[in-house]
């Protein structure tokens, strides 16, 4: 199978790329290589993933049109998993037009190349941050997601509604995937696991939001490219007896689906610091401040559907987590 995998020097997607190889899988892996956090990173996660002789990998920008388009015409996907987006909720606020460019235009230019090359499915990633001001939990795909608090979420569930619309008039199998909090090994710099890692071992001060009181469905890394990774044989179906009336959201009579991907219990703030001073035998120094912009006070996933989907549950619990998380970080930056 001829895979596309977009964002391949990023966090998920490096590490999507080295599984699909393992699988026997011929990977093409696209980036723009841009400096939002430590180009450096972004190098060593594709020094890693290069040595296998089934991946090359492509500098292509999202939002560049033509390039896109020439590269669906001439590689000719099987399937796509695109994962390539501006992140992040609070940079989302200050620099808009990032997210613009490579969430709306970039998500436009592979649904159009998925259109052009009539690829079997497209698996591409959403984000929890879609539930917004939602305060029912679990967050389940069947929920409403029509308010949210930052420009990032709403870029995201705008890729959910892009997507449904080329399902509905192409008949392009299309996925969405809602991830809660990813964290491990080769982690964001920009994300909170990695910043307390950091800053600890480097005796710094821990900005703590809300005062702790805080909730999030930490996921590890290997569980979410095990989903990943199977899901993507899950290729949606028309469905002409589904009626908005009565169907959930997260299906459609168009051959159209959305999953939360996430490890369904979610983990206090506290407690998640807690298992990184035990893993670092450091205390914190800690700033407790109030909650900030675009920020949610839970985030929990019901991911039932997933499971019945795929077969598959999240087996890394949070301290075996942390442990390769603080393993690697010491290793990496020696």
């Amino acid at each position: 199978m001829k895979y596309l995998v977009t964002g391949v020097a990023g966090f998920i997607g490096s590490q999507v790329v080295a599984r699909l190889c393992v699988l026997g899988h011929q990977v093409i892996g696209i980036d723009n290589l841009n400096d939002y956090y430590d180009v450096n990173l972004k190098l060593a996660r594709l020094e890693k993933i290069n040595p296998f002789t089934t991946f090359q990998f492509l500098e292509i920008d999202l939002a560049d049109r033509d390039g896109i388009a020439t590269l669906f015409k001439e590689q000719q996907f099987d399937k796509v998993i695109h994962l390539a987006a501006q992140a992040g909720v609070r940079y989302s606020i200050e620099n808009p037009m990032a997210y613009a460019d490579s969430n709306l235009v970039g998500h436009l230019n592979v649904l159009e190349g998925c259109r052009n090359a009539k690829v079997k499915h497209l698996v591409y990633a959403s984000s929890s941050s879609v539930y917004g001001l939602n305060n029912k939990v679990p967050f389940a795909t069947s929920d409403t997601v029509d308010h949210p608090i930052s420009l990032y979420a709403a870029t995201k569930k705008s890729n959910e509604l892009m997507a449904h619309s080329y399902s509905h008039l192409y008949n392009i199998p299309t996925t969405g995937l809602r991830f809660f909090t990813v964290y491990g090994p080769w982690g964001r710099p920009d994300m909170a696991p990695y910043i307390f890692t950091k800053n600890i071992l480097e005796g710094e001060t821990i900005d703590i939001n809300n005062n702790g009181d805080m909730w999030r469905d930490f996921t590890y890394i290997d569980d979410i490219v095990e989903g990943v990774i199977r899901i993507a044989d899950v290729i949606p179906k028309r469905d002409d007896s589904w009626k908005v009336e009565e169907g959930c959201p997260a299906s459609s009579s168009a051959p159209y689906s959305i999953y939360n991907i996430g490890h369904g219990s979610p983990i206090n703030l506290m407690k998640f610091i807690e298992a990184i001073e035990a893993e670092l035998g450091i205390e914190a120094k800690k700033n407790f401040r109030g909650m900030q912009a675009g920020d949610v006070y839970q985030t929990y996933a019901d991911t039932q559907d997933l499971f019945e989907a795929t077969g598959y549950k999240p087996q890394v619990g949070v301290s075996e987590g942390v442990a390769k998380l603080v393993n690697w970080y010491k290793d990496f930056y020696k």
